[in-house]
């Protein structure tokens, strides 16, 4: 069964790309071959060379969990604890909001 293609906007493509030449910057920085890095990931190599190329398709989860090995920071932050804060911040948000959004039936006149 032939893969099917990501269709991303230009935005999502060019933030895919810099948060993958920040890893592979950190990479070598580190002077890990990508062999080692995808090693410390539990990855494989085609998958490290994915995300440093911004190829779309490789979970979000191992994205970030190589980030985090080689020191990339995420969510413009460096720190655990600030990672943590705004993990709750965004909870203490959602808690606040409904769990589910409803569309109304009829048509709202939203001309003022």
């Amino acid at each position: 069964m032939p893969k099917r293609e990501i269709v991303m906007s230009p935005v999502a493509r060019d933030a895919l790309v810099v948060l993958g030449q920040q890893i592979r910057v950190a990479r070598i920085e580190r002077s890990w071959t990508v062999g080692e890095l995808a090693d410390r990931a539990l990855s494989s190599p085609p998958t490290i060379r994915a995300i440093e190329t911004g190829a779309p398709g490789t979970s979000i989860g191992t994205v970030f969990q190589v980030a985090f090995l080689v020191g990339v920071p995420l969510f413009n932050t460096e720190s655990r604890a600030e990672l943590a804060r705004l993990r709750r911040e965004g909870a203490s948000t959602l808690a606040l909001l409904p769990e589910r959004v409803r569309h109304r039936d009829e048509q709202l006149d939203d001309r003022f």
